[in-house]
């Protein structure tokens, strides 16, 4: 129940923070869900937004993850994908908002 609590508010707080950045739209915003946030960027594809943040010393995922049906549907070619767990922190979601501000700022 902590260990819930806890990446609820990680998710929270990620969420909230990369809200802020333009250009960035959410993929998925059910009000009870794991603790990952899906997105993209307008004029980048996921998996460069992908390369750049590795580069940067962040690990996140990019890609389809089993849904391209759906994102075919919904006209998605793919998001990216950061996930928290109770070992992160939100020292930890800074940093990651901080090089996906970079990488954008390279890709745009």
């Amino acid at each position: 129940e902590n260990i819930a609590k806890y990446e609820d508010e990680l998710l929270t707080y990620a969420t909230e923070k990369i809200k802020q950045i333009e250009g960035v739209r959410i993929i998925g915003e059910a009000v009870k869900k794991a603790s990952v946030l899906s997105f993209v960027v307008d004029g980048t594809h996921p998996s460069d937004i992908g390369m750049i943040i590795d580069k940067l010393g962040i690990a996140i995922r990019t890609g389809h993850h089993c849904t391209e049906p759906l994102m075919n549907r919904l006209n998605v070619p793919g998001t990216a994908r950061a996930s928290f767990a109770f070992y992160n922190t939100k020292e930890e979601i800074d940093v990651f908002i901080e090089a996906l501000q970079r990488a954008i700022k390279m890709l745009i």
